[in-house]
């Protein structure tokens, strides 16, 4: 059977959007099989199927269930980080739940070896104290308490990969008018700044400052994850309706130019850290 060959339908499901859960469980599917040069219907013989139901899971036209999904793991190596239960998760959640970002938090963020950030208007997330996420948080519309603290805790949590023993490297660049903006009260910001010190002393923690002439910084906030495994760059870049998470190559080329771009307006890390200093004493 031609692995190509469409299977018969009267009627073919629209495919989902590249941005979806499933459409990415399909890619990933496929990344990985062509990176065995493994055959769909070799594929379809170890999760015991057919080879048409594997065209349409890669197809993103047949929904994937859990037991597709262990499988998948076992098969491709995958079983200990769970990579396709989690997404399967993703396919799952509640509508109206931060989808977008719990594969970035989930599957992304924990398994990178570098991290890189640019940060225009606030401290990076991962270097957040509780009290600078949760004056950010409850300033959202319509948020509760319960909103606040969920957030609070799961921002929290995201910083455990920074105390592990082999921790990715995190390369910050902060605007410079981040130091000197405004939020909350005169103790916290100094306390969020003394913080930012603090862990960049971390040996695998890099934090450098950007002149705020930096014209190239002004689309918004970004973040570069550098995968194991020959796994493509991934991006996840903000927006004020939702974050868009992505590995298409020229997505990816086009937000590594633009963070090297920043790059040349940052200071020297020494530097840097005496100017958050500075700041932080200001803050009193």
């Amino acid at each position: 059977m031609d692995e190509n060959a469409k299977p018969p339908e009267t009627t073919t499901p629209p495919t989902p959007p590249p941005s979806s859960p499933q459409a990415r469980f399909g890619a990933e599917m496929r990344r990985l099989r062509e990176a065995k040069q493994w055959s769909q219907a070799a594929v379809a013989a170890r999760l015991g199927c057919t080879q048409t139901q594997v065209s349409r899971l890669e197809m993103a036209k047949r929904t994937p269930s859990k037991s597709d999904a262990e499988k998948l793991d076992l098969i491709f190596g995958h079983d200990e980080r769970n990579y396709f239960v989690t997404l399967y998760r993703r396919i799952t959640a509640r509508p109206g739940g931060p989808r977008w970002f719990m594969d970035w938090a989930d599957q992304i963020e924990p398994y990178a070896l570098v991290l890189r950030s640019w940060d225009p208007l606030l401290i990076p997330g991962l270097l957040q104290t509780e009290s600078y996420a949760r004056h950010i948080f409850s300033q959202g519309p319509r948020v509760t308490s319960k909103d606040v603290d969920e957030r609070v805790r799961a921002r929290m949590q995201r910083q455990a990969i920074l105390d592990r023993d082999e921790p990715p490297m995190l390369l910050c660049l902060i605007d410079q008018g981040v130091l000197r903006q405004p939020l909350g009260d005169v103790a916290m910001m100094r306390e969020q700044l003394m913080h930012l010190v603090e862990m960049a002393q971390h040996p695998a923690i890099c934090v450098q400052v950007v002149d705020s002439q930096c014209v190239a910084g002004r689309l918004g906030a970004f973040m570069i994850a550098e995968l194991p495994h020959g796994e493509p760059d991934t991006i996840h870049a903000d927006s004020s309706a939702e974050g868009q998470i992505t590995d298409d190559p020229e997505l990816v080329a086009s937000v590594w130019n633009r963070y090297e771009a920043i790059r040349l307006w940052a200071y020297p890390e020494h530097v840097s850290l005496k100017m958050i200093r500075e700041a932080g004493q200001e803050w009193n």
